[in-house]
């Protein structure tokens, strides 16, 4: 997390985007449509759960597979493996939770403890998970994973909330919202561990995402808005799409001005 308004640019020795403000407004679009897109291809199209699964995990291989081959940070790629682990997340995380019957609680509980796994792997192997300067291949490979993880969690998280919880998705959206904005405020008002906070970020960002999109598509009788998840996913994949336009006109930019 850093100060509002700055543009998210790579730093040239990191291969990720720089943590700004316009970063979590592009994550929580980015996983607002993993919710969608994964619904649409579960639900909507009727795929079911587990080809939803190999399909979205197949696109998530392939673009981890090109973000790990490149040698520099490119805005579009980041993005799309950002919101390949986010769909992929949301089937992997139904699957769990409802093909395999493990329910919300129990199949949260357990993404919790592989999320908490990884993050101490990856301190133990290479010392740190902090996420300002990554381009070395384990590195990177560890930062993926969590973020899968992670994302996979938010999906569970909000679905406890959103259904077993009994809140509905307007309630378990403000009650995300406020998580999200005691975060920010012990950024900017206390001297927590920026990487705590920022993991702390990401994980919230998924749920609040997960039951946005849900608010969005569910019908009314369900809680919902009813905009269904083909029109929902199509106006946020638009969004994003313009902001990653805009950030890296900005980058290229920044760039220009610097070598003038």
């Amino acid at each position: 997390m850093t100060h509002a308004g700055s543009p998210p640019i790579a730093d040239t020795a990191s291969k990720v985007a720089t943590v700004t403000f316009a970063f979590w407004v592009m994550k929580i679009c980015a996983t607002t449509v993993g919710e969608t897109g994964g619904d649409l291809l579960s639900m909507t199209l009727n795929i079911g759960y587990a080809a939803s699964s190999v399909v979205l995990i197949g696109f998530f291989v392939v673009a981890l597979t090109l973000q790990l081959r490149a040698r520099r940070f490119h805005p579009f790629l980041y993005w799309a493996v950002i919101l390949a682990t986010s769909t992929a997340g949301t089937t992997l995380s139904d699957f769990m939770d409802r093909s395999l019957g493990l329910g919300y609680a129990t199949g949260a509980t357990l993404i919790a403890t592989t999320l908490v796994a990884v993050l101490a792997a990856w301190h133990l192997t290479t010392g740190s998970i902090a996420v300002d300067r990554i381009r070395d291949p384990k590195i990177e490979t560890f930062y993926w994973i969590a973020i899968l993880v992670s994302n996979t969690l938010g999906t569970a998280l909000g679905d406890f909330l959103a259904d077993s919880s009994g809140l509905g998705y307007g309630l378990s959206n403000l009650l995300i919202a406020a998580g999200i904005g005691l975060t920010v405020l012990a950024y900017f008002f206390t001297r927590i561990s920026r990487t705590v906070l920022f993991w702390i970020a990401f994980v919230l960002t998924r749920p609040f995402g997960a039951t946005m999109g849900d608010l969005l598509t569910k019908t009314p009788d369900k809680g919902g808005l009813g905009f269904g998840t083909i029109g929902s996913t199509a106006v946020l994949l638009a969004i994003l799409i313009a902001m990653v336009l805009m950030t890296s006109w900005s980058l290229r930019a920044k760039k220009q001005r610097a070598v003038a």
